[in-house]
């Protein structure tokens, strides 16, 4: 009895500590993907514009899925997939134009001219504000053509945050059950979580980290958990493509290729500046290949991810356009090509939700293949199998 009291005693306190752990992981993955993602998005942005613009009249709202009263399937997608200064969810027409529905977000731009600027993105749409202005593209730019970096809470980053605290909140609640219920079996959320963390566990992780899978599991959960809910969220209407942004993928690949190095033994780098029992006219072409190795290990994390989920937005928004394409020709040729195009989009859109998960995994268990070749220590038999 004495026994199972103390082990379920370290048990609660091995969920506090990893609980903690998580918390710290997801808080410097939110803290450092932010700053990434903005400036990135703030170097496409800088233009080149006369002063004189800085006088212009304001951008008119036209509708966004029209160019010269007809429908633009290409910006309709780009528009879905890319990041934005504020969270469009539609438009409608009204009597002075189009209307939007649409949540303005903050915008933080710093200039070596004039210093930190502060407002929301809608002040914009009534002309320039501290020397900032709407092109005719609707990007944001410098009156005077001068660069600034773009900090601003753009679409990606404000869905990133959502994420976090939802994330954060399922963890706490969940971890919660076993303060609250002791020595009880785990019900509801708690039972989800457990089942879902024992799966990456035992799945992903163990397999091949073995005795090191404590020691990295906060990280692998908190990604994994990361990437599958984002990739939820992104498919809702309205949602925001996170995962489809590269600069968040570059991110999560970073911190895998971080700790990759930091925990690299002496093995490690000994099999690829030095490989044992290779010839050495051969080291010669397979070192640089080995060298070249360790950058290809997280450049294939952020590509695969960030291909993946884009290429499922392109289909499921190319099969719905098909329908107002048609449907300029003729409302017949319209109404018909509806029923494909809806059942096509249906089937993508389930299999879209097979997909998040499923790239969520492939990406904890890559990291943690990249990881294990960098720390686990192998017998001289090993390496000839």
């Amino acid at each position: 009895m004495c026994e199972y009291l103390c082990a379920t005693k370290k048990r609660a306190i091995a969920h506090k500590v990893l609980k903690f752990k998580l918390f710290i992981t997801i808080f410097f993955i939110a803290v450092f993907a932010v700053p990434l993602i903005s400036v990135a998005h703030g170097e496409e942005d800088h233009q080149h514009e006369h002063p004189a613009a800085q006088h212009q009249e304001p951008i008119a709202h036209h509708a966004p899925a029209t160019d010269d009263g007809k429908f633009n399937a290409k910006k309709v997608i780009l528009d879905h997939i890319s990041d934005s200064h504020e969270w469009h969810f539609f438009s409608y027409p009204s009597s002075d134009g189009y209307k939007h529905a649409a949540l303005p977000l903050p915008c933080i731009f710093y200039n070596s001219k004039n210093g930190f600027s502060f407002f929301l993105f809608n002040a914009l749409h009534h002309g320039a504000v501290d020397g900032y202005s709407l092109n005719a593209e609707h990007k944001i730019g410098r009156t005077d053509g001068e660069g600034f970096y773009d900090l601003s809470i753009t679409k990606n980053v404000f869905a990133m945050m959502l994420s976090s605290i939802l994330l954060i909140w399922l963890f706490r609640t969940a971890a919660k059950g076993y303060t609250t219920r002791p020595n009880q079996a785990p019900t509801g959320l708690q039972n989800l979580m457990e089942v879902l963390v024992s799966f990456v566990r035992d799945e992903a992780a163990k397999p091949f980290l073995g005795k090191k899978t404590d020691k990295y599991l906060p990280y692998l959960l908190t990604v994994f958990f990361f990437i599958w809910i984002n990739n939820m969220l992104g498919l809702l209407p309205g949602g925001a493509n996170v995962t489809g942004n590269i600069a968040v993928t570059t991110t999560l690949a970073l911190f895998t290729f971080i700790l990759i190095l930091t925990g690299s033994r002496k093995h490690y780098w000994m099999h690829i500046l030095n490989p044992p029992g290779i010839p050495l006219g051969v080291k010669i072409i397979l070192v640089p290949v080995e060298i070249l190795g360790i950058i290809t290990k997280p450049f294939a994390l952020l590509i695969r991810l960030f291909a993946n989920m884009t290429a499922g937005h392109l289909i499921v928004l190319s099969f719905l356009s098909m329908i107002f394409i048609f449907g300029q020709m003729s409302p017949i040729a319209g109404g018909g090509i509806s029923i494909f195009s809806v059942a096509f989009s249906t089937f993508i859109y389930l299999l879209e939700m097979l997909v998040c998960a499923l790239q969520a995994y492939i990406f904890t268990m890559l990291s943690a293949v990249f990881i294990s070749e960098a720390i686990v220590e192998h017998t001289h038999s090993e390496e000839h199998h």
